[in-house]
């Protein structure tokens, strides 16, 4: 897989997906991935989002992983909660979008992978906020798959289903994840890096002619 003198940008690189994603793509020494911690870019400020990037080179690609999930029912949603969602979860990727396009344009193409979730291809109880926005980089990716395509770049969303990082051990009981793990047909959770490889192949120069698409990663939880 080629990916040759690449430079990527990963959002929400601290932990568990975006982690295993940079992890993955830094053993490739021919790669500068860049990783911003929150002081460097925080997402729910617009004036962070375009000093951060007007401070780094033209990018081949961009991942849009970083985004929060808090869950409530109808008469709990304050102001600030969805403002806070929407931006962190929609509006800020579409701003990171709007800032390196034009690089990649410079640099004749690029790729760009967006995170949704199944919970952007169906939804639950009192996840209306989190399906909100993840329907959202559904139909953003879409669209601008179409815009961007003359211009050689590919737009792409990934929509994982559930992930066994650190988080899902500190929020689930060994007992709660046998649980879950009876309605996934493979009888497991994804591992990270399962997510990082499809992330990998998608910004590689392999991936010629997907663009798009909406991948579900979720051991059959769908079908």
């Amino acid at each position: 897989m080629t990916l040759q003198k690449k430079t990527i940008l990963v959002t929400g690189a601290s932990r568990g997906i975006g982690k295993s994603i940079a992890m993955l793509l830094r053993a490739d020494h021919r790669l500068d991935v860049y990783t911003p911690r929150r002081e460097e870019l925080d997402l729910e400020v617009a004036d962070s989002i375009e000093t951060y990037c007007a401070g780094i080179p033209d990018l081949d690609g961009l991942v849009n992983v970083a985004g929060i999930n808090v869950l409530g029912n109808l008469e709990s949603l304050d102001l600030r909660t969805i403002q806070q969602m929407m931006q962190t979860n929609l509006l800020a990727p579409l701003a990171l979008i709007q800032k390196v396009v034009p690089g990649m344009k410079r640099k004749g193409g690029g790729r760009i992978v967006n995170f949704s979730s199944i919970w952007g291809v169906r939804s639950k109880e009192r996840r209306t906020l989190y399906s909100m926005a993840k329907f959202g980089i559904e139909g953003m990716t879409r669209s601008l798959a179409r815009e961007l395509g003359p211009f050689g770049i590919l737009v792409n969303a990934i929509a994982p289903g559930f992930v066994l990082t650190d988080m899902t051990r500190k929020n689930l009981s060994p007992d709660e994840q046998v649980a879950l793990c009876n309605d996934i047909p493979l009888r497991r959770m994804a591992e990270p890096e399962e997510i990082a490889h499809l992330v990998r192949f998608l910004l590689s120069d392999e991936n010629t002619y997907i663009t798009g698409q909406n991948m579900v990663i979720d051991g059959g939880f769908l079908a």
